[in-house]
């Protein structure tokens, strides 16, 4: 993968974290944690649709790297959402 293609992958995943991250109500960090909590969720997402037998509704290839749009933003979410309950339990203790 070139320099070019890896620039693109993380800006993709930057997206989808970022967009993960609203659809939670709650943010993790800036862009940097975006781009975490998005290939992150793209794992997660990967994981539930191959467990619940989904079909992969939008992905982008990017010089042979599969990057799932709708399952990492979903992933994403769920994160987010996970990080932030524990974080209100943490603080209520």
């Amino acid at each position: 993968m070139t320099l070019f293609g890896f620039l693109v992958l993380l800006l993709i995943a930057a997206i989808c974290g970022g967009i993960g991250q609203s659809l939670a109500g709650y943010s993790l960090g800036g862009c940097f944690v975006s781009i975490v909590v998005g290939f992150v969720g793209a794992y997660i997402g990967k994981l539930l649709a191959v467990k619940f037998h989904l079909p992969v509704i939008w992905s982008v290839n990017i010089q042979g790297e599969v990057f799932p749009i709708i399952w990492s933003i979903i992933g994403s979410a769920v994160l987010t959402f996970i990080i932030a309950l524990l974080r209100k339990l943490m603080v209520q203790k």
